[in-house]
């Protein structure tokens, strides 16, 4: 067992046999661990995804406490730590000499990783994304409800989402998503595996658009939701987000949850008036490291 109590391995399904239940024991706050390691392991599976990705678990007295795993792009995505557990794990990361391209985090655990990582390192971090995460209480259907009607996305909408999920990841300032959004790389984007629905004007146009996730463990996320900003102030995001969460509970998720930007006032106002209860704020840190001096 390793000093700090973590341990390693490039084995999915061994890492979900010991580690699932934890995942599973806050599917809200593990919502993203989750759909990424389902799709890790589903794409292995099926013979993609052959380059290896680490997974760390953090035993104590025979149980699960932690987890992280490195996503695709070499991030690594981590399950809420102490500062101290936090300290420890970027420590023992830059012992073994992994070199990720940053940390995704509750914000308290982000931050003191890559404060550690930094002095470990000399790697400054930079944050790129920050965000609210919310889960469904009692969901309530704004008043009035806009003209229109739902619709679930088809085949033939597929250039249509593709246009709409780039829009929304400009909007957001997604940057690391932007560039790999488009017909050709579409299957590799993080937008690929999920559903789509529209909210369409009464002469069928598509006015809004609501993504969600596959079930993993009872949790649903909604992700994205975009209406281009000639359409805003309807009521468009507001009905189709209604829509989605309410097939999300019909089909039995007992999470349902999303991520707001909290630079926008108006969509969290609009979350939180349809039943969506604030759970804790995310943080992520690009890394910078110094390139070495030509000799």
């Amino acid at each position: 067992m390793l000093p700090d109590a973590w341990h390693l391995t490039e084995d999915v399904d061994d890492f979900l046999a010991r580690a699932g239940d934890f995942l599973r024991s806050r599917p809200a706050l593990h919502n993203t661990p989750l759909t990424n390691i389902e799709k890790l392991r589903t794409r292995r599976a099926a013979g993609h995804g052959a380059e290896a990705t680490v997974f760390g678990r953090l035993e104590s007295g025979g149980e699960v406490r932690a987890i992280f795993h490195r996503t695709p792009r070499g991030f690594l995505s981590v399950t809420p730590l102490s500062a101290k557990q936090a300290s420890t794990l970027a420590a023992h990361l830059a012992g073994i000499g992994h070199s990720p391209s940053g940390v995704i985090a509750d914000h308290d655990t982000a931050t003191a990783f890559a404060e550690t990582w930094q002095r470990h390192m000399g790697a400054a971090p930079a944050p790129f994304w920050r965000t609210h995460l919310y889960r469904l209480g009692t969901l309530t259907p704004p008043q009035p409800r806009p003209e229109g009607r739902v619709r679930l996305a088809g085949e033939k909408d597929h250039e249509q989402v593709v246009h709409w999920c780039r829009e929304f990841c400009v909007d957001v300032g997604e940057t690391v998503s932007i560039d790999a959004i488009d017909a050709d790389s579409w299957t590799d984007t993080r937008f690929a595996d999920k559903y789509f629905t529209f909210w369409e004007a009464p002469d069928g146009t598509p006015v809004s658009l609501a993504g969600s996730t596959s079930m993993v463990g009872g949790m649903i996320r909604v992700d994205p939701v975009y209406t281009p900003a000639h359409l805003r102030g309807h009521g468009y995001a507001g009905a189709v987000t209604v829509e989605v969460s309410r097939a999300a509970l019909n089909a039995g998720a007992t999470d349902v949850v999303l991520f707001a930007d909290p630079t926008n006032p108006t969509s969290n106002a609009l979350y939180q008036r349809i039943g969506y209860v604030h759970v804790a704020d995310f943080t992520g840190y690009k890394f910078s490291y110094d390139a070495p001096e030509a000799g």
